[in-house]
């Protein structure tokens, strides 16, 4: 097939196109997904057949929170445009990315089943990114179940690794504490936000790029299937490795702000009974591996 990437100039797509280098990637620079008909006919002029909906505005937890108003009207309107145009270039398979703060804040059972997606309400501090996400669930499944066309979707849990955004003020979380321990001096403290204790699962990126195009192929159903590794841990646990797998002797103290989500792993068997085993790479691994590949970008 002839594939389209949206996001193509993001953190995933960039990574992506190391891994498929002969499909197309579209960046925001080239098009403005927010204004409708651009895409149609970029679909058309190109002769698209599938596309891989990764278009998302995107930040670390401070800066979601800061901004729940813009996170949840960019997120949404590129969805919209984004399915309603492939549907009118007649695009018969679409494969879009969500996210596990999409899930409740609370749930009865962990890790989550994909079946639990809309049992309660997503969590404050990801209020509007969760709920635009939500709306390209249900989208995706409009189209798939009114117009019989195989759009489905995908959710990984948090993603770290090489092309990582490092800016202070909207990193996730693994390049926010790589960047800090980067700069801090040995004996030094290094503040993290919250208490420690929320648990996150996390996905090196290349796995997911490397999962993508299986997926792609193989994810026909409305099932919103989970990607992410069975390691759930701590953010102090997670700190403690970084620190212990760079070789720096650093002190961490946390602000007890904005702790976020206390627990969301989710389950990720149907992933394994779709594609067979798949070997993540280890936290250790990912975190020297972005590690090392920042230290060498700023220099």
């Amino acid at each position: 097939m002839k594939v389209l990437v949206t996001g193509g100039s993001g953190f995933l797509g960039k990574r992506l196109k190391l891994v498929e280098p002969k499909w197309m990637y579209l960046s925001s620079s080239e098009l403005d997904l927010t204004k409708k008909g651009g895409l149609y006919e970029y679909l058309k002029d190109n002769n698209i057949e599938a596309v891989i909906n990764l278009a998302a505005k995107t930040g670390g937890i401070k800066d979601n929170v800061k901004n729940q108003s813009d996170f949840y009207y960019y997120n949404s309107i590129i969805s919209k445009n984004v399915l309603r145009e492939c549907y009118e270039a007649k695009i018969s398979r679409v494969l879009s990315c969500l996210s596990t703060c999409c899930y409740p804040d609370v749930s009865d059972s962990y890790p989550m089943k994909e079946e639990q997606l809309l049992d309660g309400e997503p969590t404050e501090t990801n209020y509007g990114y969760a709920l635009a996400k939500r709306e390209l669930y249900r989208q995706t499944n409009f189209y798939r179940n009114f117009y019989n066309l195989n759009y489905s979707t995908f959710t990984p849990c948090n993603l770290y690794g090489p092309e990582a955004n490092f800016d202070d003020d909207s990193s996730h979380f693994i390049a926010s504490l790589i960047k800090k321990i980067y700069y801090a001096k040995n004996e030094e403290n290094i503040e993290l936000y919250g208490s420690g204790k929320p648990t996150r699962q996390h996905l090196y990126i290349d796995d997911l790029a490397k999962i993508i195009p299986k997926l792609l192929y193989y994810h026909n159903s409305e099932i919103p299937i989970n990607v992410a590794p069975k390691e759930n841990l701590s953010i102090k646990q997670i700190s403690n490795i970084a620190i212990k797998k760079i070789n720096k002797n650093l002190n961490v103290t946390f602000n007890n702000n904005l702790d976020g989500q206390i627990r969301k792993d989710v389950d990720n068997s149907k992933l394994l009974n779709l594609l067979g085993d798949i070997s993540f790479t280890s936290l250790e691994d990912g975190i020297k591996l972005t590690y090392d590949w920042y230290v060498g970008s700023i220099k």
